[in-house]
């Protein structure tokens, strides 16, 4: 199995345990790490039977004031932008996650703010036969759910997970 961290995040990869396909056939990502393993699942010539995707990152429904202003307040203060987004990745549970923090770049935080799902990409996977898994919480404060169930629905099999946020806790 190969996993993507998120932004901000390594090793988290056991926050998933209990939804995460252990496999060495298996491509996941957690947020901005979604974007990853898709991107990588997109151009792997090694098999892949199943991608799963914890609260992808996916701010096409957001527009360009929003976008700026993340990346205005992420330059202004880097410390006080990754604390508030922390806790929103928190939200609604109470885990501990400093054990999984690393320092995320600006690059970073472009690439996941202006990333544009490709369907044309999503459809070659299916045509391989790659099944796709997105897992989102009801409650998440980074990213819209509505907007992941529109986009995804034709394409994976969601799971809605009442109740949680982006950790889907």
């Amino acid at each position: 199995m190969k996993f993507f961290s998120g932004f901000c995040f390594q090793n988290e990869a056991k926050l998933f345990n209990e939804y995460l396909e252990v496999s060495d056939f298996c491509v996941a990502g957690f947020s901005y790490g979604a974007i990853k393993a898709f991107e990588y699942a997109s151009t792997c010539r090694d098999r892949i039977d199943k991608l799963q995707l914890f609260s992808p990152a996916f701010f096409q429904d957001k527009n360009d004031k929003f976008k700026r202003l993340q990346t205005i307040s992420f330059a202004k203060n880097q410390d006080r932008y990754i604390q508030n987004f922390l806790n929103q990745v928190k939200y609604p549970c109470d885990i501990d996650i400093e054990k999984y923090i690393k320092k995320s770049s600006p690059i970073e935080l472009e690439e996941l703010l202006n990333y544009e799902w490709d369907i044309k990409k999503i459809q070659a996977l299916k045509d391989k036969n790659i099944d796709i898994e997105v897992f989102v919480g009801a409650e998440d404060k980074i990213i819209n759910p509505n907007a992941i169930l529109d986009f995804f629905t034709p394409y994976a099999t969601i799971y809605f997970i009442k109740n949680a946020g982006h950790l889907l806790r």
